[in-house]
Parts: C-alpha cells; structure tokens; sequence
C-alpha cells in the first residue's frame, strides 16, 4: 500500500480531531503525523505568517520539516469560530505562539483559517492560512462579535 493511504488511515474522527491532532503535533514536532492530518490532494495550501503559498504535500512537508529543525512550536489554539457542513469545515481561530528568547518568553498572536473537507479517509486540511496577529494584550477584543448594523 503506498505510503500516503498508510498515512491518511492513521488519523480519523471529525474536523476538530484533525485540528487537535495538527496542534499536537506541531507543538510535539511530529511530521508524520501533521502530515497526515492533511488531505492527499495536489492543491491543497498553506501560508506561514509573512510566507510564500505552498501547494502541495512535498512543499508543506518541506516548510514544516524546516521549522521543525529549530524545533517544537509550542502554540495554542484559542477563540476558535467554526463554519461547517456535511462535507466542509472552516475554522478562523488566533494561534498564541510561545517563543523563548535571550530576554524570555515572548508572545505572538497569529490570525489562523484552518479548512477541511471530508475525504474518503475522512475529515482532512486541505488549507492552513496564518496571518501576523495583533498584539497580545489585545486577544479579547478579537473574541468579541463585530456587529456591522
């Protein structure tokens, strides 16, 4: 069996375990198995903070294997906002990234859409966009509803 639907076989459950599971291994520094929270489609893409578009499984694993050289990303999902269907999910969340500098613990806000739809190996991402956050004083203000009218 090829590698890939070994891969997409190891993950199962809904959009929110795949999200749970892409988190989990982001902040244990496990490829594999942020890898196979993704969708085994040419198209499917993902944009860092400040990043080109990647397309494409080798070009994501790529970026994330390089991150991963300078270690785990210790980030937390918060103010989650869902969108779903049968056969789609969005979620627009903020990633809180704890980074450790020579003057200590250093805080990001990162503006995050997650996408999955439902494969026949079951719920995948088939996108990750991150955007530079505001401040991190200022998440409260990102969970609070804007009215327009």
């Amino acid at each position: 069996m090829p590698k890939a639907k070994l891969r997409a076989a190891t993950v199962g459950g809904s959009a929110d375990d795949i999200e749970a599971t892409f988190y989990e291994a982001m902040q244990t520094g496990d490829l594999e198995k942020l890898m196979g929270c993704w969708a085994d489609e040419d198209d499917i893409v993902c944009v860092h903070p400040g990043g080109p578009r990647l397309v494409g499984n080798a070009a994501i694993r790529a970026a994330f294997e390089a991150l991963f050289t300078n270690g785990t990303i210790n980030v937390k999902p918060e103010h989650v906002c869902k969108v779903e269907s049968l056969t789609s999910a969005m979620h627009n969340l903020v990633e809180r990234i704890v980074v450790l500098t020579n003057e200590g613990a250093q805080e990001a806000l990162v503006l995050t859409t997650n996408v999955y739809q439902r494969t026949p190996q079951g719920w995948r991402m088939v996108a990750h966009h991150a955007s530079p956050g505001a401040v991190a004083g200022a998440v409260d203000a990102l969970s609070e509803p804007q009215v327009l009218h």
